[in-house]
């Protein structure tokens, strides 16, 4: 036997050979609104009459408000073209995608390639899932392979059973604790033992979610009888096959996690991975509380809270908002009466939406203390910079919410039982399939929705000026900022470059513009560049600011693919010190860089002309296909026509 992910793997592979760079037939896809415009804008360009997936999804669940016609125009041009090409829309207020997909499409067995990085969610019940930019999801769509190099897979042992109030938030804290968001990259996550069973899909999906703030490539559950109880309970009960765990001896490496020694945990502001007991920060007083988000707004998770609330007030100096991961749940707490709870708690509820996760309204005060349930506390997630975000499970949200600050939610007293029920009413009406034949269907382009920039394929020689030096886990939030500007120009790429690394570097886009004019920019970065979020923006922002090469540490494996798709070089230093060789404003020559790229030289010396023609060894470690995707100028550029020819 192979682990989950192997056998899955292997029965996907169309290109390469399992252990080097493979290719995977991709069976379905998702979007979010916020890179589905990309996409689909790339889809179009292929020139097909509808997607080769056996189903794509287009959500809308990041631009809800509409808070000006931009948003309400993509919107528009989302639900037209996935009529056109035989997509399925979730229409505003529906859900979060990843909520909405796990209860009406995840498949076990079946692969999903989604334009979010939290895409691995549906790993719950044994779905292979992967986040990547919105240009491979493009081609995947018109029945191109997905490249990735073969993970280590490695065995996530749960054994135990959890103690009160240890939730599968905890479980996943406990993993980044250890490992940090930097441990899992190269690497994914497969849970097994004897501890998985005492965990519920939705709480699955939380540990899946969250597994992607390691830098992973995926994480994944088996598909068993717990399984099978959720998809009876979504009416899917027929789609549900059994994949049974795979053994201590089917992994490349083992980390064993005893829940019976886990308590609540909190990860303090900064990183996912700054998680502490909250026993040491308790006491704290909490200005704001937000539940919610694609890691923990399931039934499961709102059903806990609405019992939690029941007979309590939030505290007078503590706002507390909520945001139902679906209409589905939604739709529940309102029938069920748990609804009624959680507002006569004094609770604020928002849409079924991303929002306050991404900084779309519930910002927190300048300088407070927010807790919340989300998946990351990047500072300016939230939309803001100065806030102190935490995060933590539901049961330490509210416990804190009802007292002003942080407790062990073990002060509400014994934690109260949940089941899930055994029937819940479906109703995907805000769920628009596409017509049979799209062909008459007109798309439908507000004014402001640009075409993808391009460039022209890599010159032998660029003389690059460095226009920004940074630091170690810059994520795309720093990249490209989480504002009201920003989110305004997702279809608008000209606007859209205004924001980049704007609120770390504000000199930032005056030094591109001018080396732009002088034959363009250099980025040079620490360790595990452009973690975080999966968007293909964060990388055409720099380009369209003149950006062509970035040299860093080491990148985040969405982020470097992103890159090498939008045409600009991800190279590598080969000794850390090197990073201290070059400093904003030097100019740094590129020299033969096609030809070396062009005969398999892996090492490149550049150099740097403003300190003495200094040589700096850096290393590009593409593989073949990657290769040709650089030396054409990106992806676009690349496949134009081979899809279009395998109709």
């Amino acid at each position: 036997m192979v682990s989950i992910i192997e056998k899955i793997m292997r029965e996907h592979i169309v290109a390469g050979e399992y252990g080097d760079e493979i290719g995977l037939k991709i069976d379905c896809t998702l979007t979010q609104d916020a890179i589905g415009i990309l996409a689909y804008l790339g889809f179009e360009l292929l020139e097909l009459d509808r997607v080769k997936t056996e189903h794509s999804v287009s959500f809308v669940d990041h631009n809800t408000l509409q808070i000006d016609y931009k948003h309400a125009d993509d919107q528009r041009y989302l639900q037209s073209v996935a009529a056109r090409y035989g997509i399925y829309y979730s229409k505003p207020g529906n859900g979060i995608c990843h909520q909405v997909y796990l209860e009406r499409f995840a498949k076990p067995g079946k692969t999903l390639l989604g334009s979010d990085s939290h895409t691995p969610t549906a790993g719950a019940v044994g779905m292979l899932a992967f986040g990547s930019g919105a240009l491979d999801v493009a081609f995947a769509m018109g029945g191109g392979a997905f490249y990735l190099k073969t993970p280590k897979i490695v065995g996530v042992r749960l054994v135990g059973k959890r103690p009160d109030y240890v939730c599968a938030k905890d479980v996943i804290l406990e993993l980044l604790r250890r490992i940090s968001v930097r441990g899992g990259i190269g690497k994914a996550f497969e849970y097994f033992g004897p501890g998985i069973k005492d965990l519920t899909v939705p709480e699955r999906a939380t540990i899946a979610n969250m597994g992607s703030e390691t830098g992973a490539t995926t994480s994944i559950f088996p598909s068993d009888e717990v399984t099978k109880a959720y998809f009876k309970l979504q009416n899917r009960e027929d789609e549900w096959i059994a994949i049974p765990e795979a053994k201590e001896k089917d992994f490349d490496e083992i980390i064993e996690i005893d829940l019976d020694a886990l308590e609540p945990l909190i990860a303090k502001p900064g990183s996912p991975d700054n998680v502490v007991p909250v026993s040491e920060v308790a006491g704290l007083k909490v200005d704001q509380v937000a539940i919610g988000s694609c890691t923990n707004s399931s039934l499961k998770d709102l059903m806990t809270v609405a019992s939690l609330l029941d007979g309590h007030r939030v505290h007078p100096d503590t706002a507390l908002g909520i945001s139902p991961g679906s209409r589905q749940v939604m739709k529940y707490l309102a029938d069920s009466g748990d609804l009624a709870k959680i507002i006569s708690a004094g609770a604020r509820i928002f849409e079924n939406a991303c929002g306050p996760c991404i900084g779309q309204g519930f910002m927190p005060p300048t300088g407070s203390v927010s807790l919340r349930t989300f998946n990351r506390n990047f500072k300016g997630r939230s939309g803001i910079f100065d806030a102190n975000v935490y995060l933590c499970s539901p049961a330490v949200a509210v416990a804190s919410a009802i007292h002003g600050k942080i407790v062990h939610p073990k002060v509400l007293g014994p934690p109260p039982k949940i089941e899930l029920p055994e029937h819940i009413e479906l109703d995907d009406s805000m769920l628009i399939p596409p017509p049979k034949d799209g062909s008459k269907v007109k798309v439908i382009k507000g004014p402001h929705i640009s075409q993808i920039p391009t460039i022209e394929p890599l010159p032998d020689h660029m003389k690059l000026n460095t226009v920004a030096k940074l630091g170690d886990n810059i994520s795309t939030d720093d990249i490209l900022p989480i504002t009201r500007n920003s989110f305004s120009c997702r279809s608008d790429f000209s606007s859209l470059c205004q924001c980049t690394l704007s609120e770390i570097d504000n000199a930032f886009i005056t030094r591109a513009t001018k080396a732009k004019e002088k034959g363009g920019g250099i980025i040079i970065a620490g360790e595990n560049f452009g973690q975080g979020a999966s968007t293909e923006d964060a990388a055409l922002a720099p380009l369209c600011l003149g950006v062509r090469a970035i040299i860093a540490k080491s990148f985040a494996r969405a982020y470097r693919t992103n890159l090498i798709n939008v045409g600009i070089l991800p190279l590598r230093f080969l000794e850390d010190v090197d990073y201290q060789l070059t400093e904003v404003h030097d100019v740094i020559l590129l020299e033969n860089i096609r030809k070396a790229i062009e005969e398999d030289i892996y090492e490149i010396h550049l150099i740097n002309k403003t300190r003495g023609n200094m040589v700096i060894e850096v290393a590009h470690d593409f593989s073949e296909r990657e290769k040709k995707i650089a030396l054409a100028g990106g992806l676009l550029n690349y496949y134009k026509g081979t899809v279009k020819n395998k109709k």
